[in-house]
């Protein structure tokens, strides 16, 4: 623990936006173990706003608040309209990709390869903080491919910031946008945390978090100590039980309470009620805290019960009862 806890106003410790990964399910188990943590969608591109379901992209439960919407895109128009959806919706946040580095991105012409485009961004932004009253913030790497020197995330960040963006969230790895896959992009590309360091300490004014690699308290408390957040991302997903931590440790709250077995529960509640509301399949919902007990005794056996697509016609608590069966018989 910190010897002065910090504040949430302050500080953000935060649930990166993963694909496929954080959606509203993900979120809603999250914040049964935090209460303080923002929490971001997956990235949802302008296109499936305009020409798609915005309610399948934009609900979200009233319980994870506060919650950021996400968006890819490189058209200021578009973004605009997207950005004004969020707010109309009730995100707390709307943050610009600007750091993914798959091809599918990249053939839309945004996510990491808008990085070479600053003026572009720097209009995005304004088109969007212009018609909302929620911040507006820029998820980015420190740089592409072989471009490694600082002044090109300085020039980035300087030329965004005067569009109206004060806070930059900032993966301190480069993107290579041909030759590694997404999953390479997150491991392969040294992290340079001191770049990001270097970024507050030119731009004091601003508000930075930083992302890549972060999956212990003490580095998060590392980063605080020079930085305005830290965003967490797999690890969060992985482990998910290390975000019942975060209230106490990182904002002097009082320790959770809630036990493993009292977040699972509450998960079969919520995947009753989204059944019953939705239609939603409930193993849709249990993938997301395959990780809950990682660690424990009997975790592995446990994953395989919640796993069993024989189990999809058992009711979710009837799932749980035999998950937790030393001898149980899966089907």
């Amino acid at each position: 623990m910190t010897d002065k806890p910090l504040n949430l106003k302050e500080k953000t410790i935060s649930v990166a936006p993963m694909m496929d990964w954080t959606d509203r399910h993900c979120r809603f188990f999250h914040r049964l173990m935090t209460r303080h943590a923002l929490l971001y969608t997956e990235m949802v591109t302008t296109g499936a706003l305009i020409h798609g379901d915005v309610p399948r992209h934009l609900r979200f439960h009233a319980e994870e608040h506060p919650v950021a919407l996400q968006l890819g895109g490189s058209e200021p128009h578009d973004l605009a309209h997207c950005a004004k959806l969020g707010e109309e919706w009730g995100y707390d946040e709307i943050n610009l990709n600007c750091g993914c580095p798959s091809e599918r991105v990249q053939r839309g012409a945004f996510g990491a390869c808008l990085m070479n485009e600053p003026q572009l961004v720097a209009d995005c932004v304004k088109a969007m903080v212009d018609v909302v009253d929620v911040p507006v913030t820029v998820k980015h790497r420190i740089g592409i491919d072989k471009i490694e020197s600082y002044e090109f995330v300085r020039d980035f960040v300087g030329a965004v910031s005067e569009a109206g963006c004060n806070t930059f969230i900032v993966h301190a790895r480069n993107a290579w946008l041909q030759g590694l896959s997404p999953k390479q992009n997150r491991e392969i590309p040294p992290l340079r945390y001191a770049l990001v360091h270097r970024l507050k300490h030119d731009f004091p004014t601003l508000q930075f978090s930083i992302n890549g690699g972060i999956n212990t308290n003490a580095l998060v408390h590392e980063h605080l100590r020079l930085l305005d957040g830290a965003m967490v991302g797999r690890e969060a997903y992985h482990n998910p039980w290390w975000l019942a931590e975060w209230d106490a440790e990182f904002y002097g709250d009082a320790p959770q309470t809630l036990t493993r077995e009292d977040i699972e529960a509450r998960m079969c509640d919520y995947m009753v009620r989204e059944a019953a509301e939705h239609g939603t399949n409930w193993w849709s919902i249990a993938r997301h805290m395959l990780g809950l007990r990682n660690g424990l005794p009997g975790a592995r056996r446990w994953r395989q019960v919640w796993s069993d697509h024989r189990l999809k016609t058992r009711p979710p608590h009837e799932v749980m009862a035999l998950a937790h069966e030393p001898a149980a018989q899966a089907a």
